[in-house]
């Protein structure tokens, strides 16, 4: 049996805020403590390192693609995060989320799914995804620098730009007043949305909590598996939601959470 204090070391003070973002409707700043999400992040620590699987329930047949083996290897490791939540009568909720897809999939049992409707991603994306890597693939048979080669290497980027904003057009994101908007609305920086805006675990986290009418209580997240490129996660640490991404949709996402564990600050 796995003993998870190994990464207790990494927690922060429980009442430091672990998700916030300023909301333009309260003009103020949201904000969740890591509270006693820190337990339950190590208990799912705990569950990894027992059963190598990201699968809730893995007494039966254990599915290949939920492997933990798949976060040590080329793809690195992945951010988990954990919110802990009341229902209407007062029942505790736990409710968990990977960031962006998993080992290819977006949709794993027991996990919190992403901001769009999965029919319509593949309507948009599939035909022009292929699109995009083909361009990539002719890309290679070509000398670097000629003139066909920029040509085509600026007609990918533009197709890459132009896809991604067609995708951000799909997310919803849904805060606890149950007011649903873009995530070109919800984003308050100035400049384009970043990739992969969305996919992290606070706003999965949030909008399935909204969704099901459930009070955000608290919220932590931490990296699993090998550090990512720029050594900026890793394995077993505790991390706030990210600056770039996160912070710019969790105002509204936040907004209506008036249990005392949120605050407006």
């Amino acid at each position: 049996m796995c003993d998870p204090s190994p990464y207790a070391d990494n927690l922060s003070d429980g009442n430091q805020f672990s998700a916030s973002g300023f909301c333009r409707r309260c003009n103020c700043i949201h904000a969740l403590p890591s509270g006693a999400a820190h337990a339950h992040c190590l208990e799912l620590m705990h569950l990894f390192e027992r059963h190598e699987t990201i699968d809730l329930q893995p007494e039966g047949d254990p599915d290949p693609q939920l492997s933990t083996d798949y976060l040590f290897g080329p793809a690195r490791g992945k951010m988990f995060g954990v919110l802990e939540c009341r229902d209407k009568h007062d029942t505790p909720v736990i409710l968990r989320a990977f960031s962006g897809q998993y080992n290819s999939i977006w949709r794993v049992s027991g996990w919190a799914p992403p901001l769009f409707d999965m029919t319509e991603f593949s309507a948009v994306n599939d035909s022009e995804e292929k699109a995009i890597k083909a361009l990539g693939r002719k890309l290679d048979t070509l000398t670097p620098h000629s003139q066909e080669w920029l040509e085509l290497r600026q007609k990918r980027r533009t197709m890459s730009r132009g896809l991604m904003q067609k995708l951000h057009g799909i997310y919803r994101l849904t805060n606890f007043h149950g007011q649903t908007t873009t995530l070109f609305s919800a984003y308050i920086e100035k400049g384009g949305v970043p990739t992969g805006t969305g996919d992290c675990c606070a706003p999965k986290l949030l909008h399935q909590a909204a969704t099901m009418q459930l009070t955000p209580i608290s919220i932590a997240e931490f990296f699993w598996g090998k550090s990512n490129r720029s050594e900026s996660r890793h394995h077993g640490r505790f991390y706030p939601s990210c600056r770039e991404k996160c912070q710019p949709i969790l105002g509204h996402l936040l907004c209506g959470a008036t249990r005392s564990g949120n605050v407006c600050k």
